[in-house]
């Protein structure tokens, strides 16, 4: 099945993608661009679309450091949900949370926003390899680990560096849009959501695991104290109203400590 981006210049003209830059076992360079001309890079698979940076907050920021890319997932993703729950809460049961929500489908296209290392699009090709999977981020430095981790699993995705804010997406083209720890860094969540609602089908399925305010006393220490660098926390029925702004209803979801996971519809 071909994939097709929408020109980031261009709203009304489209950009097909090679399949072969999702093959990650073998490097590709070069560059696509519109029948308007338009021009954008691809350099070891990964897809440039951001055509001038934007504005960030310092917990966003923090992501573009080849540090954090590096150590995100083998030193904080694989324990933070232990860390956050205060008990034990192995990366292993947000991927089953994933996979059965989910539930991809042979030759349906699921979209991974804010990806960082692809953590939940590589989840979701390993549980159906004839899924199609496209992962974007604003960070180059998450993008490369993403490809590294991707590669050595065998895990050919589409790796797009992207602002969630402006997708270069058409409307209704994805059966599955998954955001795994994302919402909380986003300074307009709102227009994101927005975005997400765009580019989903009618009929498909929004995965979200996102923190909730916590409810004991040093926790809300903790989380006002995060709030300086732009990281932001609602209660459950908080996130629930924002996900109704957006469009989405609640089907399923599930809360242990602070960590939220919430399956979404559009309607």
């Amino acid at each position: 099945m071909a994939i097709y981006i929408r020109s980031p210049l261009y709203d009304q003209e489209s950009i097909p993608l090679p399949k072969e830059v999702s093959i990650l076992s073998k490097p590709f360079n070069g560059t696509i661009c519109s029948n308007k001309g338009d021009e954008y890079s691809i350099k070891n698979n990964i897809i440039d679309l951001l055509t001038k940076e934007k504005s960030y907050t310092l917990a966003q920021s923090t992501n573009h450091w080849r540090m954090t890319a590096s150590v995100y997932e083998d030193l904080w993703r694989v324990r933070s949900l232990s860390l956050l729950t205060g008990e034990p809460f192995p990366i292993e049961k947000e991927k089953e949370f994933l996979v059965h929500w989910v539930n991809p489908q042979p030759g349906k296209i699921y979209l991974d926003v804010g990806c960082s290392t692809a953590l939940y699009a590589r989840s979701l090709i390993k549980a159906e390899p004839e899924s199609i999977q496209v992962a974007i981020d604003f960070s180059m430095a998450m993008l490369e680990e993403a490809r590294m981790k991707s590669e050595a699993e065998q895990a050919d995705i589409y790796l797009v560096r992207a602002d969630a804010r402006e997708m270069p997406f058409f409307g209704k083209t994805f059966d599955g849009v998954v955001m795994g720890g994302t919402l909380n860094e986003l300074s307009d969540e709102l227009k994101v959501l927005f975005e997400c609602k765009r580019v989903l089908k009618d009929d498909g399925i929004f995965f979200v695991m996102h923190l909730i305010q916590s409810e004991s006393w040093y926790g809300k220490v903790l989380q006002n104290s995060a709030e300086w660098s732009g990281i932001k926390f609602w209660t459950v029925e908080q996130s629930n109203e924002l996900f109704a702004r957006a469009g989405f209803a609640v089907e399923k979801q599930f809360t242990k400590g602070i960590v939220c996971f919430s399956k979404l519809l559009p309607v």
